[in-house]
């Protein structure tokens, strides 16, 4: 199951996995996704190795490195948020 985040100023929606253990290591899949004329851009990442699983369409190499900053700025609440079944809000 994947839990809404955050949506960022360009319309970038943040999504993450519940907590994912394997070989006893807590995984967590972070997905950004954003809407475009033709479907939508996407990139996976896999924390904690902060390793891109896939990604598709148009982000580019700017984007990319804040999105990487970003993760390492809000993995500890994202696992939080994982642990807890997703961000509550009102």
């Amino acid at each position: 199951m994947m839990y809404p985040y955050m949506t960022l100023g360009d319309g970038t929606e943040v999504v993450h996995s519940q907590i994912i253990e394997r070989d006893g290591v807590q995984t967590v899949i972070v997905h950004f996704e954003r809407p475009t004329e033709d479907g939508f851009d996407s990139a996976r990442c896999e924390l904690p190795e902060y390793s891109w699983t896939s990604w598709e369409g148009h982000f580019t190499d700017e984007e990319m490195a804040f999105f990487n900053e970003y993760l390492r700025n809000n993995a500890h609440l994202i696992y939080r948020y994982a642990a807890s079944g997703g961000v509550r809000v009102a």
